[in-house]
């Protein structure tokens, strides 16, 4: 089993891959060969930094169009952090009128900020169900992942929330669209559950 972690210059792409190495899946691999990736079984998009600057560097490396071929094959996708945030409509991250992959409708809004929140999200924070999902199997409410964003995901379908987390709001920490996984966390941070998380990914 070939799982392509898709390497457009951007994200925590090693760490990714060492997480699914332990986990036993030894078929995953880094890649920026859009035939490699077109032909994996499944594929991860990791990603950190702004959303604006990471749809520039999808699209001058030709990734957004792989991915959607990718979404639009049937198999698993997972988008990690700004790898989820990028698979929405559009983003406030950023100049203004940058589009995403737009594969989930919604849009990427910033943390308000009040009641003594303090913007970016760092560090660990729980996790709850709103239904169940193959991504978070095993799982329990309250068991903690990392996190570091300033952005969160508002998407358009409530049925294709799986997870969501309570920072100054309760937003869409995880989702679910057909064969679209995405965490806002980071699983390979996570320790024990992240390892569960990519261990499902990786028997989907």
């Amino acid at each position: 089993m070939k799982i392509a972690i898709i390497d457009y210059g951007m994200g925590n792409l090693r760490s990714v891959e060492k997480a699914f190495h332990h986990i036993g899946a030894p078929g995953a691999f880094v890649t920026s060969d859009p035939g490699a990736v077109l032909a994996a079984d499944k594929a991860v998009l990791p990603g950190d930094g702004a959303f604006d600057a990471t749809m520039d560097r999808l699209r001058e490396a030709g990734i957004d169009d792989v991915v959607k071929k990718f979404a639009a094959s049937g198999r698993p996708l997972l988008g990690i952090c700004v790898g989820m945030q990028c698979l929405l409509t559009r983003s406030d991250e950023g100049r203004t009128g940058v589009i995403g992959l737009d594969l989930v409708p919604g849009e990427v809004k910033r943390f308000p900020g009040k009641n003594g929140i303090k913007v970016p999200q760092i560090g660990w924070n729980e996790l709850a169900f709103p239904r169940e999902s193959s991504l978070f199997a095993g799982l329990v409410r309250g068991q903690m992942v990392y996190f570091l964003h300033s952005f969160y995901c508002d998407v358009d379908d409530p049925a294709a929330v799986t997870a969501t987390t309570n920072y100054g709001i309760e937003y869409c920490s995880g989702l679910q669209m057909d064969n679209i996984h995405a965490t806002q966390f980071h699983p390979e941070k996570s320790g024990g559950v992240g390892l569960t998380i990519l261990r499902n990914f990786s028997r989907l």
